[in-house]
This record gives C-alpha cells, sequence and structure tokens, in this order.
C-alpha cells in the first residue's frame, strides 16, 4: 500500500508516492499558480488540490495516507494549520481532508522533515533526535522516545528561536534576541557580512577562498550554532542530531569547523558527543515526512 505526501512551499508543490518501507515510487513538482484545474485554478489551493487528485487518481485504489507539509502551527488534531499569519491567505483553519476529499494529516514543514529523516533516513533507529534546518530561517523538530514532540499549542521545535546573544538588541520575528535563525539564517546574510554577500553560498565560497572578513563572519556564525546545539543537547540528551536544509549542503566548509567547536563547547561525561549527521533527504523532505506521519497516524 503507498502514501502521498506533499509539500505547500514558496514557489511549488512537492510531492511525493512512497510504500510503507520508504521507497519513493514517484516524485512531482508543480509551480503555484499553474496547472490546477480547480476553479480556483491560480490559487495555490488550486495548485494543492491539482496534485492531489492526479496522484489519488494515477494509484487509485493502492493509497491509505495521505500527508501535507506547510508553514505554521498545526491545530491539535493534524486536520489544519492554526496560526500562519502573514504568508497563504487562507491557508489558517482550513481543513484539508473536506477539500481534497481524502483523509489528509497535516503537519509543520520542519516537523515533517524530521519526520523523513527519523523514519527513512539518517534519524532512523533513534528513539531520541534532534533536527535543524538551515536555510532562510532555521527551523528544528524533536523526536522524544520515539514520538515527535509538538507540545503544548503544538508550538514545539521551533529551535531556531533560541537565543545566543541575550544582549542583541535586535529581535527576531519571535521576539527573541539574538536568535540562532538570526546569526546563521540566509535572511541576514546581507546585513551580518556588511552587504558584501547576498546569499549564504557566496559567503561559503568567499570563505572557501580565504578571505578575511568572509571567514571570520561565516566561523562566527558556526560558532554560534555549535552553542545553540550543545546548549540543546544539554536540554535534551539526544542520541544523534541531524542538520538539514540548503546551509547544511554546504559540506566540510560547515562541518568541519562546527565540529572543532562542538568539541569546545559540547559537554562530554562519557567522553564521546552525540553524533552530527547530515540529513538524507534533500527537495522533497517536507513530502515524504508528511507522508511518514499519515504513515504513522493511519497505523495507530
Amino acid at each position: 500500500m503507498l502514501a502521498i505526501g506533499m509539500d505547500l512551499g514558496g514557489t511549488a508543490v512537492k510531492a511525493v508516492v512512497i510504500d510503507h518501507y520508504g521507497n519513493v515510487i514517484k516524485t512531482m513538482s508543480r509551480p503555484l499558480g499553474q496547472h490546477a484545474t480547480s476553479i480556483d485554478e491560480w490559487s495555490w489551493k488550486g495548485v494543492v488540490k491539482s496534485v492531489a487528485t492526479d496522484l489519488l487518481e494515477e494509484f487509485s485504489g493502492r493509497v491509505t495516507a495521505m500527508g501535507m507539509s506547510a508553514p505554521g502551527i498545526c491545530n491539535e488534531e493534524n486536520t489544519a494549520i492554526y496560526s500562519m499569519p502573514g504568508r497563504f491567505y487562507g491557508l489558517e483553519q482550513f481543513i484539508w481532508s473536506d477539500y481534497l476529499d481524502h483523509e489528509t494529516c497535516i503537519l509543520n514543514d520542519a516537523h515533517s522533515a524530521l519526520m523523513a529523516e527519523a523514519q527513512f533516513g539518517a534519524a532512523k533507529g533513534y528513539k531520541n533526535a534532534i533536527l535543524l534546518t538551515l536555510g532562510t530561517g532555521v527551523g528544528g523538530g524533536i523526536i522524544i522516545d520515539g514520538k515527535l514532540l509538538q507540545g503544548r499549542n503544538m508550538m514545539a521545535g521551533h529551535l531556531g528561536h533560541i537565543s545566543v546573544d541575550a544582549d542583541n538588541p535586535e529581535l527576531d520575528i519571535f521576539k527573541i534576541p539574538g536568535s540562532i535563525e538570526d546569526h546563521i539564517g540566509n535572511a541576514t546574510i546581507e546585513k551580518r557580512t556588511y552587504h558584501r554577500y547576498q546569499a549564504t553560498h557566496e559567503l561559503e565560497a568567499a570563505y572557501r577562498a580565504g578571505d578575511p572578513v568572509a571567514t571570520y563572519v561565516w566561523l562566527s556564525s558556526v560558532r554560534k550554532l555549535s552553542i545553540a546545539m550543545c546548549s540543546l543537547i544539554n536540554a535534551l540528551s539526544p542520541e544523534v542530531f541531524v542538520l538539514g536544509g540548503g546551509i547544511a549542503q554546504a559540506g566540510d566548509s560547515l562541518m568541519k569547523p562546527l565540529a572543532a567547536f562542538m568539541e569546545l563547547h559540547e559537554w562530554r561525561p562519557r567522553g564521546e558527543g552525540v553524533p552530527v549527521l547530515l540529513a538524507h533527504h534533500g527537495e522533497h523532505a517536507g513530502a515524504i515526512g508528511a507522508a511518514a506521519f499519515a504513515i504513522r497516524q493511519s497505523t495507530k
């Protein structure tokens, strides 16, 4: 039997069909505002519906679970996004199962990425794991005793909004001073680099080339990331720490200095640190995780 997972992103809806072992049977990506077949064909809702409809028809009778990853905070039933101000007008409180004519589990996008890794990726086989997604912002998720931690009001896992500089006068979007999101996320790259670079991959390339300013900014950001990670390790004692998102694709430029800073800051009472692994799933992580979560919910 199969499961459909969809990921509502800023520019496209990505989708996968997987079996219950995590094997990807089909992938799909459909830009927002195009190729929808419903009456609201120029809306993002219509694109989601067209993707779901096409996949349900193609795999008719074989789909037992369907899930969707989306930005924002879910309701307690995982049937809708409860809060997502400022983006996707009409997303809040929208019940997808009714609209898609198929039971659909809804999950925060960072939580979905973690589910992909916990079920079928780098965190598979671990009962306690933390994920950080490093991209435009910094998202996250936590698995405790094999279960996704969603917490009161489903707010758990916003790990990018922990502070590594409490005296910073600027507050992030969650009112936190000096958050790790503001210190390493791509959204603040121009400001952090004195307007020398427009994107993190440009900064990382300049660091590899030996530029002194780029080296200072990059290593400062990575050190703050290590401090945030060590703080989370002290609080939650995970078996594994997974890094995903576009910035994690920097490879050795990230992982080598990060390992050095972790050696400096991580408390290791038994002499060994928590393994830090790169996420296995790339651009379809949200969709795979949404499908994985739907499978788990359907077998409860």
